[in-house]
């Protein structure tokens, strides 16, 4: 599993990287967990607003912080 937590760096982003690491570490989920934090790289999701997740290529939230019950759904399917 491949998971891009997408954001500059600022407070929320980096909450948001902290639920992801946790909820995967919790949930016993193998995944390689990626910090993206270049805004052409960033674009290239379709993303205009940051914190932003994406599970395997696909935009999983934009401009929120997910709580780590919120994640776990997304890698436990």
């Amino acid at each position: 599993m491949d998971i891009k937590v997408l954001g500059p760096g600022c407070a929320k982003c980096q909450a948001t990287e902290k639920n992801v690491k946790e909820a995967v570490a919790e949930s016993g989920v193998a995944a390689n967990i990626e910090k993206v934090s270049g805004a052409m790289e960033i674009a290239k999701y379709g993303v205009f607003g940051t914190p932003a997740v994406v599970v395997d290529g696909e935009v999983k939230c934009v401009g929120k912080v997910p709580d780590k019950e919120e994640i776990k759904k997304w890698i436990t399917r």
